[in-house]
């Protein structure tokens, strides 16, 4: 297949099994999206054919939505185009003059609307509008008042409202939330069909697909499994065909030391323990990200107050100014904030779309003031903020040299070129206009606006919108090296796992802190925001306990009498005396993991030293790696005795 002059894919054979759920991969232009216009009929290759059985109904989403005054669950609705046919074929006929022959095309027309689920098929909308995140309220607004990313969820509800064989999804997670991809995810995995989906989003891939397909070097590749799978095996064949080694072992000793130092500080073992995974499996990854096109580094920031700022009070929203009197009205989004941010911290806002995450980070960016509280900020206070809509604010008739300088008038302009050269802008493309770069180069360049400027505090909001793979995944390592405090907001789960330690949830109009990960908060989310609802395809959506529904305040419970008092202490003494042994396992074992730290980081500093490797140096060389191996080794152990004692104190209630 060409397009242009560009060969696409050259002498490609490939089999699908029906029932596959395939993840489609490939870079940006690799020819992905084009696959799919073979499928679609849209396209043809000009050598060889693509083919599958010719009664399998297909579903896709369309690219466009005119501005519609039809309301958007029939909207929805209309994906059912079966049944929007019957409909029409019923309401036609009624209107004929009444007949025998009319009356049993009218009885087989009923029969037909009862086989496609006519009589369920309002309530079936609306739980998928629910899943995608609409209100009940929204459902009967017209097409034409959504924003063009709400009319994306439109066109994604009506290709699932569509019965299908075959669906084929492209990048349907981009104008998601992260309550909503989670509701995708769980809708597609009990999809019947075969399933082609292009995604950049890792965590979606892996909870989805078991096949993934890779475009590279114009071929088709298959690999069985999930992303992840995927990835292991790649990474495999490329340790052995490429060398690569020295790059993947500075990662390697980076991220260890990065790992080990957090494990010496870690405060909560269940997010200590998602979290390391994370970071160990991208460490196991390292000859893959090696390889890879794209890789940045955050420069250590240069100082840092501490804390960064506190709010106490804080109402955060918008002032409105009325159009008639012009009188401003005040609209309060998240309200009576007590928050303050520590060095290191490192936090991820969680909450449906629409509860007030951006409008927090905006009020801690200084974009919007609060409208009432106090808000104090640190003396050298250094914010990075990547706003949602951050490429948009670009300026697209200049170039990357010009915005670069825009920020650092009096650098050298060799040094703002190298500075850009390391985020894959080279060459006449650093004196070029920005305006026909890809989204992906869009959103680069911000993020190296950022990074030049040396922040202290990194405020994200959805960061790897139009991301590809592999750039996401230079940003997740890049932030998991972050020496700075960060606060992200991010419909990623494997960016959220690799980057922070705690998390805080935006719902009702507050702000409270979210005791558990991001597997407790899938198991909230369908307990709370998506309980009592049914799925789109008739199936109940399974009933969960959840370890962190503390989140939500209990009732004010009257004032406790002397004697509750009394036996609230001496509940209490019991409590802090079951705690005690732990406590001080977990202090001796922390003191012992610190210590183990620092011998195996010296032996990984004198390893580093090329003259070790001297033949004279050899037997040094040897005790070296002996020891080496041996802290690394016991600082496993170390960990895990932590984890264990962690987890049973969390148990003593």
């Amino acid at each position: 297949m060409m397009r242009g002059i560009k060969p696409l894919l050259d002498n490609v054979d490939l089999t699908l099994n029906p029932g596959d759920k395939i993840g489609l991969i490939g870079a940006n232009g690799a020819g992905k999206s084009s696959l799919f216009g073979l499928l679609r009929g849209e396209l043809h290759a000009d050598l060889g054919s693509i083919d599958f059985p010719t009664k399998w109904r297909m579903a896709y989403v369309a690219q466009e939505t005119p501005a519609l005054e039809r309301g958007a669950l029939d909207y929805a609705i209309d994906g059912d185009v079966t049944l929007r046919r019957l409909e029409d074929e019923l309401a036609f006929l009624e209107s004929e003059p009444d007949t025998s022959a009319n009356g049993l095309l009218i009885g087989d027309l009923y029969s037909a609307l009862a086989d496609a689920d006519a009589y369920t098929v309002r309530s079936r909308g609306e739980q998928l509008l629910t899943g995608l995140g609409f209100s009940m309220a929204q459902m009967n607004q017209p097409v034409a008042s959504f924003s063009g990313g709400w009319r994306m969820r439109l066109n994604l509800a009506q290709a699932l409202m569509c019965p299908s064989d075959l669906l084929l999804l492209d990048e349907p997670t981009n104008h998601l939330d992260l309550d909503a991809i989670i509701w995708l995810e769980d809708w597609l995995k009990r999809y019947a069909g075969t399933l082609i989906i292009i995604s950049h989003d890792r965590d979606f891939l892996d909870g989805v697909v078991n096949v993934v397909v890779h475009i590279d070097e114009r071929k088709l590749k298959r690999y069985s499994g999930n992303y992840s799978s995927f990835e292991r095996q790649r990474a495999a064949q490329m340790i052995l065909a490429a060398g690569t080694l020295e790059k993947q072992q500075r990662q390697r000793s980076h991220l260890e030391s990065f790992i080990n130092r957090f494990k010496a500080q870690a405060s909560k073992a269940r997010q200590a323990q998602s979290r390391m995974k994370a970071l160990a499996k991208m460490e196991e990854l390292a000859p893959l990200r090696a390889a890879a096109e794209f890789s940045f580094e955050f420069r250590e920031p240069a100082s840092a107050p501490n804390p960064l700022l506190t709010m106490e009070d804080v109402n955060a929203g918008y002032r409105i100014e009325s159009e008639t009197d012009h009188s401003v009205v005040e609209k309060t989004i998240v309200s009576n904030i007590k928050f303050s941010l520590q060095i290191g911290q490192r936090i991820g806002l969680l909450g449906v779309n629409g509860a007030g995450k951006s409008t927090l980070i905006k009020t801690i960016a200084g974009e919007i003031a609060p409208l009432s509280g106090d808000a104090q900020f640190g003396k050298g206070l250094a914010i990075g903020y990547f706003a949602q809509h951050q490429v948009e604010m670009l300026r697209h008739e200049e170039s990357p040299l010009w915005h670069l300088a825009h920020i650092a008038p009096t650098v050298r302009e060799q040094e703002l070129r190298n500075f850009l050269g390391s985020f894959n802008f080279n060459g006449p493309m650093v004196t070029s206009k920005i305006a026909p770069f890809s989204g992906g180069e869009k959103a680069r360049l911000a993020l190296a606006l950022i990074v030049w400027q040396r922040p202290n505090l990194l405020l994200l909001d959805e960061p790897t919108n139009h991301l590809d793979l592999e750039t996401r995944e230079a940003l997740t390592m890049a932030l998991a090296q972050f020496e700075g405090t960060l606060v992200v907001v991010s419909h990623d789960r494997h960016l959220l796992r690799a980057t922070t330690d705690e998390f805080i949830i935006v719902a009702d109009g507050k702000l409270q802190p979210f005791d558990g990960d991001l597997d407790d908060y899938k198991d909230w989310l369908f307990k709370t925001k998506l309980a009592t609802k049914t799925n789109a395809i008739g199936t109940a959506l399974p009933t969960v306990t959840t370890k962190s529904a503390s989140i939500i305040a209990p009732p004010t419970a009257a004032a406790p009498s002397k004697d509750q008092k009394r036996a609230d202490a001496e509940e209490r003494q019991k409590l802090a005396a079951r705690k005690k042994p732990i406590e001080n396992k977990l202090k001796k074992l922390e003191e012992q993991i610190t210590k183990r730290t620092a011998q195996k980081t010296a032996v990984d500093e004198r390893l580093a030293n090329p003259e070790i490797y001297d033949s004279a140096n050899k037997k040094e060389l040897k005790t070296l790696l002996t020891d080496q191996a041996y802290y690394k080794k016991e600082l496993t152990e170390l960990e895990a005795q932590w984890i264990e004692q962690q987890e049973a104190l969390e148990q003593i209630v």
